[in-house]
C-alpha cells in the first residue's frame, strides 16, 4: 500500500514507521515520510494543494493541516505539530515545535530549531527567522533558543517516534 493510499483509508500501520491513527482524516494528495505520526482526531486536508510531512514528524491530536490553492503545506523533518494546532498553507522547517492551539496562517515560513508558543498565532506571510522562541498574538519572537531547547525539540520528535510505534502495535 502506498503512503497517499494510506492516507486516504487511515488505518493503524508500521509500514515504513508510519503510524497513522484510525481516527485521523487524511484527503487529498498528501506525503507522509518514515517514521513521521498523524494522531487521532488530526486532520490531513490536502484539497487544493499538497501536503509534506516530513521525517519522524508528528501531528498530534486534534490538529488541523489544511491548503489553499497557491500555499501548499511543508512540514520538514523531526517537527512536532501539537495538540489543537492549525497549519494553513505555510512551510515550517526542520527541527521545530509548534505549541498546542497555535495558528500558522498562508505564506508563514517558520525557521528550523524554533519553538512556537502554545496559542501563538502567525499571521500570514511572517517569516520567523531559524532558532527563534515565538509567542502571543500576533506571534513575536521573544528571544533565541538555547541549544538546550534545541536539543528538546530533537527528543520530543524521537520521543513521539517510539511512542508511535509502541500504538501501533497495540492497535493491531
Amino acid at each position: 500500500m502506498n503512503k497517499e493510499q494510506k492516507c486516504k483509508e487511515p488505518k493503524t500501520s508500521i509500514e515504513d514507521g508510519i503510524f497513522v491513527a484510525p481516527s485521523a482524516v487524511c484527503k487529498g494528495k498528501i506525503t507522509i515520510e518514515p517514521q513521521s505520526s498523524i494522531w487521532y482526531n488530526a486532520v490531513i486536508r490536502a484539497d487544493q494543494a499538497p501536503i509534506e510531512i516530513g521525517r519522524r514528524s508528528n501531528i498530534q491530536d486534534g490538529a488541523i493541516c489544511h491548503v489553499d490553492k497557491d500555499f501548499p503545506l511543508h512540514i520538514g523533518n523531526d517537527v512536532t505539530i501539537g495538540h489543537g494546532a492549525i497549519i494553513h498553507g505555510c512551510t515550517i522547517e526542520d527541527q521545530t515545535l509548534v505549541g498546542m492551539g497555535a495558528i500558522i496562517m498562508n505564506g508563514a515560513r517558520i525557521g528550523s530549531d524554533s519553538i512556537i508558543g502554545a496559542g501563538a498565532l502567525i499571521p500570514e506571510g511572517k517569516v520567523i527567522e531559524p532558532g527563534s522562541l515565538v509567542m502571543g498574538i500576533p506571534g513575536k519572537v521573544i528571544r533565541k533558543l538555547s541549544e538546550q531547547e534545541i536539543e528538546y525539540i530533537k527528543e520530543n520528535a524521537n520521543h513521539y517516534v517510539q511512542e508511535a510505534l509502541d500504538y501501533a502495535k497495540s492497535e493491531t
